[in-house]
């Protein structure tokens, strides 16, 4: 059921639009204000679907009640109400986050209509956020570790901004889920999230692949294509292994992170980037410097942020929440019934050495949860994850 608010001080206009609004459809919960105060106290109070809102009014105008309850609440679409001579006024409410505006005395197709697009918008937007926090489960990071906890309180610092982030860790440890997790918790969570594996594309391919090239710049380059910088463009772009990124390349990305702008590969043009930068390595970029393998220059560029993320045998609390979580997750996906851990298989599994980190847990849990028991027991983890 949409619940709708009129704030309108003519009486006569407020019933009107009640009465027209209540009529089109009766899952339609109409509320009405009397002045701009009384329908902030009810913004307040209440969560609308939509508010239909007169400009001129005393005590607080329309104008005003826009701004206040966009602060609050945000996702609430506004319908401003104008007279004749509020028409200058109300375009600038559009400016100011208003859906739309319906001149008085309204006119009952445009009136409506307006009021179906609005609320058809607002189901749109609940949906995408929920959806959102759908993908957001899927990166969340597990754990309750000391460690575990500085990386999220950083993330939740770092995000916000632009700053460009270098994660370090071993591989396994989980550098992609923060990489995805500064993304989704950023401004920019609603554009692309380009991920480039550097390790796995070779050297003479890399500079097409995150530039792009034009026809002919190469034997097999038949046509103009664009590369990775600029299909993250508004958003994010992970380049992950960046310790294996050939000399070359990183002069340009190097070029990229100081101008925002890149070329194509057999191309003199340059093209405006807006990208943020995030960057995974499981090597020692310093001693990579000394071996000369990686810019200085370009190092002191990506590490405005140090994310480190632990081995997993530095946070060996964390398995009994890690199990758990790909337990559920794993069967799921497998469509069995989810099987529990016994405390010796846990205290068992916390015993290991995790040379493969949370990747390589996650592949024992899944081999647990197809093979084993009811509830996977001590012997269980002895003969079937055996180190």
């Amino acid at each position: 059921m949409a619940k709708i608010l009129v704030i309108e001080d003519e009486s006569a206009i407020r019933r009107v639009l009640v009465k027209i609004l209540a009529e089109e459809n009766d899952s339609y919960n109409v509320l009405e204000a009397e002045d701009g105060l009384a329908g902030m106290d009810a913004i307040k109070k209440e969560d609308f679907d939509l508010v239909l809102c007169d400009i001129k009014m005393p005590k607080m105008d329309g104008v005003e009640v826009l701004e206040a309850a966009k602060k609050i609440k945000p996702e609430i679409p506004f319908i401003m109400i104008s007279g004749h001579g509020d028409l200058d006024t109300a375009v600038n409410t559009m400016r100011l986050g208003a859906y739309d505006y319906i001149s008085k005395p309204p006119d009952l197709n445009r009136l409506l209509t307006t009021v179906r697009n609005a609320l058809e918008r607002k189901e749109l937007a609940v949906e995408n956020k929920e959806l959102k926090k759908k993908v957001s489960k899927n990166y969340e990071m597990i754990g309750e570790s000391k460690e575990i906890d500085a990386i999220k309180e950083m993330i939740e610092k770092v995000a916000p901004t632009d700053a460009r982030v270098l994660i370090t860790g071993s591989n396994g440890t989980g550098k992609e889920l923060v990489a995805h997790w500064v993304h989704q918790k950023s401004p920019r969570s609603s554009a692309p999230f380009v991920e480039v594996n550097c390790a796995a594309i070779p050297s003479e391919l890399i500079e097409s692949e995150l530039f792009g090239h034009v026809k002919g710049a190469f034997t097999s380059a038949v046509k103009d294509r664009a590369g990775k910088f600029e299909a993250a463009n508004k958003g994010t772009i992970f380049l992950d292994e960046i310790g294996d990124m050939s000399l070359s390349a990183q002069a340009k990305v190097l070029r990229a992170l100081q101008e925002n702008k890149i070329s194509r590969v057999g191309s003199d043009k340059d093209i405006k980037v807006d990208v943020r930068v995030l960057a995974a390595t499981n090597k020692d970029l310093k001693k990579e410097i000394e071996n000369g393998r990686f810019r200085e220059d370009l190092y002191h560029r990506l590490a405005v942020i140090l994310i480190k993320v632990p081995a997993l045998n530095d946070r060996r609390d964390d398995i009994p929440l890690l199990v758990e979580h790909f337990a559920k997750k794993i069967s799921s996906e497998q469509g069995v019934v989810q099987k529990s851990f016994s405390k010796k298989a846990i205290d068992l599994l916390k015993s290991y050495d995790w040379t493969g980190n949370v990747r390589e847990l996650r592949n024992v849990v899944e081999r647990l949860i197809i093979l084993g028991g009811k509830e996977i027991s001590e012997e269980d983890v002895k003969l079937f994850a055996s180190k």
